[in-house]
């Protein structure tokens, strides 16, 4: 697949030609960032890090906490490492400091040595000095601590040459099974598709920032379908996963979809069909999934209004159940509370909300069956949920922040603070009344 790549000069994204001079201006990071991730996990390189002028780190670590991403430049110690992992990033691309050494005790499946080559040779610190080292041989060297290889072809970064096809062949023969990504003058849809054959995938930066490859067309490029007309069946799910609907998907569709950042698909009878239009029931596009076998696409939205199906429902399978419909529920007392509603009497009243928290969360605690257990965790989910929605949260913010922990290296003790811990057969709520 495609991996949408932004180069990061100055607090600007740029694209360099051949490692060096500057030959574009593609704009803030931040929104550019935004609008790729659309298509899935995105490459950030600081430049000025890796050629040690200075750093990008707050832009760098805002792109990680937001959206999916591997970051690379100028990561030289292994707490410059176990900082961007601990924040979320998916991978770390390490260049000059990657040997067995620094690497070791690191999760490997999140480590890709990058190896920038010029004509084969091997250059470090921001592609700025030769080491006399072949590719080959730091493959060789490195695959027992990595889950995956960057190798750009300098010689060929930003020109809009195209790939050096064999010699990608070569290379991903060379890693004998860890994942080549390989960056440096892609251009047609072509190139990417016979590297996803080969199981290696596509760095692109240059050819997506001057449109000679469109986003959508880099995307799709893998893609294939079995169907007479070409189209692609579509799964619609919310952010948590839930199915929404089955829908098709046409090349024109995917390419209105990521521009626009909104559900557009293709109708078999109207063609183009941007969800919402009429209904107002619109979606905001979070991002677009291939399946294993590049033959079906999965839309993840955010979707608003009364939900996805034109029958009014959540979804074409029927209403919503679980967290899900509570979150909605809470989120409709906001608006439109009855009169007497509890939930509108908590959301009006912090302190009174604050109170049951602590309440519920103490009966919780106490739990001592299955049953209870449930029922208690239900009573704290929902006033968990009330104050997500007073502070303008979401369940899904939730759930990012979640899988945000889950990507973490370093771990606290856990030990329970001081007005938290058991006093007797109670809880002490010490300092909370």
């Amino acid at each position: 697949m495609m991996i949408p790549s932004i180069d990061i000069q100055e607090g600007r994204a740029v694209q360099l030609r051949g490692g060096a001079f500057p030959t574009l201006d593609v704009g803030d990071p931040i929104e550019l960032a935004a609008r790729l991730s659309r298509v899935g996990e995105i490459a950030v390189v600081d430049l000025d890090a890796a050629r040690g002028r200075g750093d990008n780190r707050s832009i760098v670590e805002k792109i990680v906490r937001s959206w999916p991403a591997r970051v690379g430049g100028g990561i030289r110690t292994r707490d410059d490492a176990l900082r961007l992992l601990d924040l979320g990033a998916r991978r770390i691309m390490i260049g000059t400091m990657a040997e067995p050494e620094f690497l070791d005790g690191l999760p490997a499946e999140r480590i890709v040595a990058a190896l920038d080559t010029r004509d084969g040779e091997i250059l470090v610190e921001g592609w700025t000095k030769g080491t006399g080292r072949r590719v080959e041989e730091r493959m060789a060297e490195l695959a027992p601590y990595v889950g995956g290889f960057l190798a750009t072809f300098i010689e060929r970064e930003g020109r809009l040459q195209g790939l050096d096809l064999e010699r990608a062949r070569k290379l991903v023969a060379a890693a004998k099974g860890v994942r080549v990504t390989f960056a440096g003058g892609a251009t047609d849809p072509s190139e990417i598709a016979e590297l996803d054959r080969l199981g290696a995938d596509v760095q692109a930066g240059t050819a997506i920032a001057t449109g000679k490859l469109s986003l959508a067309e880099a995307f799709a490029a893998p893609l294939r379908s079995d169907r007479p007309d070409g189209l692609w069946p579509t799964i619609v799910c919310d952010e948590s996963g839930r199915a929404l609907g089955l829908v098709y998907s046409s090349l024109d569709s995917l390419k209105a979809a990521l521009d626009s950042g909104s559900g557009v698909y293709h109708s078999r009878s109207r063609g183009l069909w941007v969800k919402g239009e009429e209904s107002g029931n619109v979606q905001d596009l979070v991002r677009v999934e291939a399946d294993c076998d590049r033959d079906a696409l999965r839309f993840v939205v955010r979707q608003a209004g009364a939900g996805f199906c034109h029958l009014g429902t959540f979804s074409c399978f029927g209403d919503s159940a679980g967290l899900e419909r509570l979150e909605r529920t809470i989120a409709g007392r906001m608006v439109d509370a009855p009169p007497g509603s509890y939930t509108r009497k908590l959301l009006d009243d912090p302190s009174f909300l604050a109170s049951k928290l602590r309440e519920e969360a103490a009966e919780l605690a106490r739990a001592e069956s299955p049953a209870e257990a449930a029922s208690e965790a239900a009573d704290v989910i929902y006033f968990a949920l009330t104050k997500l929605a007073a502070m303008g949260a979401r369940l899904a913010d939730v759930e990012a922040e979640l899988d945000r922990r889950s990507l973490k290296v370093t771990r606290r003790g856990g030990a329970a603070k001081s007005a938290y811990r058991q006093d007797g057969e109670d809880l002490a709520w010490t300092g909370l009344h």
